[in-house]
């Protein structure tokens, strides 16, 4: 007998994870029964009765997985009918169903957690603290262990689509043994790292014009828009800024507060030596200028994504 109960509810905006949790259940499903039959419905396509139809049981036997997705935008029909089914679930039958977010729907929900459905949470992950959790814990399944300057060289590398983010994870613990630490990710993923905006923040960060420059006109020159290098050198100064005035509490209490990770934290803690608020007002102000001229307000985006690296470098140096 399946392990799964008859009803399954996997709720969140993650892609991701809700594509995970459903391969998950289908597993578990096909572990004590092998020719368990998928049926797919969609929810823009539904037609009254589809549910009932495809959920009763067959004349030939065996287990159904009916996945009923994107309920958040299901018609009245289809929520009828989940609402239905939960209150009666049917033998030989397993109706998953997936939610999005949004009150659209929400009575199906309410019926199907009172029927006593399995609740898979898919939550969104668009912060950076949560990006490096989400790293950490890929490399903690495989029972694996990853440094923070690990994680944190994988996040500039590989940028935040989660796809992307678990993709390289899976390689590194595929290809790799021991711990995973900041030279193994440069070493697969560091010719990314210089073509993204992160290496050429850091460089005008730290006052280092040449090296900035460089990696900038390498970024540019590897296709990358001076748009998103931009919003990164943006990225990085408000968070020095907000580190810089928020005290000398611990890391770990500060990213909390600030919600960041440890690891920025502490990052921007060292990138602020050599700063002060005048300097670092001024950086900002010319980022912010950046901004305007490479989302269309100037004539031409990569001299003003340069202009602002070298006043960057310049305020750092000036003293």
């Amino acid at each position: 007998m399946s392990s799964v109960p008859p009803l399954v509810l996997i709720s969140g905006p993650e892609q991701l994870l809700a594509d995970r949790a459903l391969r998950s259940t289908i597993d578990l499903v096909r572990e004590t029964e092998p020719d368990a039959e998928v049926v797919r419905i969609d929810a823009a396509t539904y037609e009254p009765g589809e549910l009932m139809l495809h959920i009763s049981p067959s004349l030939f036997g065996g287990l159904k997985i009916v996945v009923a997705r994107d309920l958040d935008e299901a018609g009245d029909e289809l929520i009828d009918e989940v609402t239905a089914l939960a209150k009666a679930p049917m033998d030989g039958a397993v109706l998953v169903a997936m939610h999005k977010s949004g009150n659209r729907g929400k009575r199906a929900l309410d019926a199907l957690k009172k029927g006593g459905a399995r609740v898979i949470e898919a939550p969104a992950i668009k912060s950076d603290r949560d990006k490096a959790s989400f790293v950490s814990n890929e490399f903690r399944a495989a029972r694996r262990k990853v440094t923070p300057e690990a994680v944190q060289a994988l996040l500039d590398a590989v940028g935040k689509d989660l796809g992307e983010l678990a993709a390289a994870c899976a390689q590194l613990i595929a290809d790799t043994t021991g711990v995973v630490d900041e030279e193994q990710v440069d070493e697969y993923y560091g010719g990314k790292v210089e073509a993204t905006g992160f290496k050429v923040a850091e460089m005008a960060i730290a006052g280092n014009a040449g090296e900035a420059l460089r990696l900038l006109r390498h970024a540019l020159a590897s296709g990358l828009d001076p748009v998103p290098i931009v919003a990164v050198l943006a990225g990085q100064l408000r968070q020095i800024a907000k580190v810089a005035s928020a005290g000398n509490g611990s890391s770990a209490a500060l990213a909390r507060d600030l919600s960041m990770a440890p690891w920025q934290v502490e990052r921007a803690r060292r990138s602020a030596r050599g700063w002060d608020g005048d300097r670092l007002g001024r950086a900002i102000q010319a980022v912010a200028a950046a901004d305007f001229d490479v989302k269309g307000g100037g004539r031409d985006p990569v001299y003003a994504v340069e202009r602002a690296v070298l006043t960057i470098c310049r305020e750092r140096t000036a003293r």
